[in-house]
């Protein structure tokens, strides 16, 4: 059975995640540092990581896998969930597979750089929108049906048929 993990600190998506997660009859996992509310249903768990830098992040990277999906926003995390074969989910809908991560990965370096050279460069990205929001439905629905067709392809080569 495919797992959830969300990377919930910053994550806007949480409860839309819970709902599609509850409807595939997967176990999500909402990692953080606190400060979240647990959640009720008994498909939802809450794990509280010390604090400290990356704390969730290594707890998700040193779980997931194939047939797992990971929504995150962190780009080292995706890289790390994607090379173990999970897969990974952006909170605004885009999907992080071994075809993009690089890219990802370049580009975050990049935006860094230009970041760190301009000590008076304000602002980020654009504000999360409605239309985010239904592209990360839409992404999480089709990563699920992927990962519940992984797990079970995986099941079969354990059992040798």
């Amino acid at each position: 059975m495919a797992e959830l993990y969300i990377d919930a600190d910053a994550c806007p998506v949480k409860a839309e995640a819970e709902r599609v997660a509850v409807r595939h009859g997967a176990r999500m996992y909402l990692v953080s540092n606190g400060g979240i509310r647990p959640p009720a249903h008994p498909l939802v768990e809450s794990v509280f990581v010390p604090e400290g830098p990356d704390a969730a992040d290594k707890w998700i990277a040193d779980r997931a896998g194939t047939g797992d999906v990971v929504v995150t926003s962190d780009i080292p995390l995706a890289a790390k969930a994607v090379a173990a074969g999970a897969l990974v989910v952006k909170p605004n809908g885009e999907t992080l597979t071994t075809a993009n991560i690089g890219n990802a990965l370049a580009t975050r370096d990049l935006m860094a750089d230009l970041r760190s050279a301009d000590p008076f460069r304000q602002g980020g990205g654009r504000p999360f929108s409605r239309a985010d929001r239904s592209r990360f439905l839409d992404a999480l629905e089709r990563a699920m049906r992927k990962a519940a067709e992984a797990a079970r392809g995986a099941g079969q080569d354990e059992a040798g048929t």
